[in-house]
């Protein structure tokens, strides 16, 4: 997804509750419900990785179950590696000891609301309160990006102080409501002047249109 990012760990598997319908995850099926392979959890880590962590399902969802959370903080505090964790539900940064190196990051598609395809997560604004809030190293990713409100999008990825953004594109022809070419650079202008922009790989269709 990133990269930047050397390995992913996804111990907490299943169907995201969030169920995005853009969800790169959907492609392989139908998924099962979500649980904890702790066979996941006896697998030695090495260090000096950066990884992500739950790259296949927003593992801080309201309705994982918090001791599956406590079990995967646990087992990445007790290794020397750089932590990625994101969200769409950043409130439950709050409430939980990370280990040293970690980056916080939530997903801010757009800044209006598309309730059919946000379906069960929280809304945007919601998200840019919560990372706010929050006094650590802190990402931000537009992915899949769609279309915006340019000075409310601005204003809502400021709000959340980041030290990155990552702006990708739709990779899986989800016929998403998507922002015209010039509306794209005019933000990726504004954000680079208040943190580092990071073009993923698959904003490269929109850009060259």
């Amino acid at each position: 997804m990133y990269e930047f990012i050397t390995h992913t760990g996804n111990a907490i598997k299943g169907k995201c509750y969030h169920d995005c319908s853009y969800c790169y995850m959907k492609k392989w099926g139908e998924q099962k419900p979500v649980r904890l392979d702790r066979g996941e959890l006896s697998v030695p880590l090495t260090n000096g990785n950066f990884i992500f962590v739950g790259s296949s399902c927003d593992m801080f969802a309201n309705e994982i179950n918090p001791d599956w959370i406590a079990d995967v903080l646990d087992y990445c505090i007790a290794s020397d590696n750089k932590f990625l964790w994101q969200t769409k539900n950043p409130e439950e940064f709050h409430h939980w000891n990370f280990p040293i190196e970690s980056v916080f990051c939530t997903t801010i598609e757009t800044n209006r609301l598309y309730p059919d395809i946000m379906r069960n997560s929280p809304i945007p604004q919601e998200r840019a309160k919560y990372m706010n809030r929050l006094n650590e190293k802190k990402y931000v990713t537009i992915e899949p990006i769609m279309d915006f409100d340019t000075d409310e999008l601005f204003e809502l990825i400021a709000m959340c102080k980041p030290k990155q953004v990552n702006i990708g594109a739709d990779s899986g022809n989800n016929n998403l409501p998507e922002p015209s070419f010039e509306k794209v650079m005019v933000l990726i202008e504004m954000l680079k002047g208040i943190t580092t922009v990071h073009k993923k790989k698959n904003l490269n269709r929109l850009l060259t249109t």
